[in-house]
């Protein structure tokens, strides 16, 4: 038979037994593969050991590097200091997701936070990304002094002051006086008023939720510059006491 057509010859199919019946407590029969990879696993280790002998007996006892300045050590094992001061949930985002998944992630948030900041007619409200942004306040414009002066809120709004300090759902003099304004019973009003708890704590999560996505994208950007060559200065410390560094401008040719 030629070589070409001895691979489609019928094959008998030789089949290895499994483990005895007396000896199924000891688990499956292993075989020549399993054993072939069990080896190769102890190999590897056993020469990953030696090489750590070696480098332990050769080591400079003087070297010095200055990432020894930012780790310590922690239970027998070498913490660094950036790593350590992240939360563990946003440390394992980094390490298992790149700097586009957590920029999608930012921007799925942005939509759900705006979404409900309009269902919540809270558009105007202060975003927790600028912390010195004060109470939102309605501005009217006036031509003169005296009209500052003179100026009353339940006149200009057409309302009663009872509901100048609302920020939805003023009723008008004129809304008060037909009876237009549809009372809710309690049922609906009590859901109404769960409905609206909810999105607001949801709103809260998902605020605290960007503010640590917007951490991670910076901490990513950040480590892997520091990988990268070119020279820098530390200038200060972020709210968590990790260095925040300048980079110099290097001029591309």
């Amino acid at each position: 038979m030629s070589g070409s057509l001895r691979k489609f010859a019928p094959r008998r199919e030789h089949k290895e037994r499994g483990q005895l019946k007396g000896r199924k407590r000891l688990g499956l029969l292993e075989k020549h593969k399993d054993y072939v990879l069990r080896a190769q696993d102890h190999k590897g280790k056993q020469k990953q050991l030696k090489r750590l002998r070696e480098r332990a007996a050769t080591r400079n006892p003087d070297e010095f590097y200055f990432n020894m300045e930012r780790s310590q050590m922690k239970d027998g094992v070498h913490i660094e200091e950036r790593k350590e001061a992240m939360a563990a949930g946003m440390e394992r985002l980094m390490q298992t997701q790149d700097i586009k998944y957590v920029r999608m992630q930012r921007d799925i948030n942005r939509h759900k936070i705006e979404k409900l900041e309009s269902e919540l007619h809270l558009a105007n409200i202060a975003s927790q990304d600028d912390e010195t942004a004060d109470t939102p306040q309605h501005t009217v414009f006036v031509d003169c002094q005296k009209d500052v002066d003179s100026f009353d809120a339940a006149t200009h709004f057409n309302t009663l002051p009872e509901f100048i300090d609302r920020k939805y759902n003023r009723p008008t003099v004129e809304s008060l006086g037909k009876g237009e304004i549809a009372r809710p019973s309690g049922s609906v009003l009590k859901k109404a008023v769960l409905t609206r708890e909810a999105r607001l704590r949801e709103l809260k999560d998902r605020l605290e939720r960007e503010q640590k996505l917007k951490r991670v994208e910076a901490e990513m950007q950040l480590r892997k510059a520091l990988k990268e060559k070119g020279k820098r200065l530390k200038v200060g410390t972020d709210q968590l006491g990790l260095a925040v560094y300048k980079w110099k401008a290097d001029r591309k040719k």
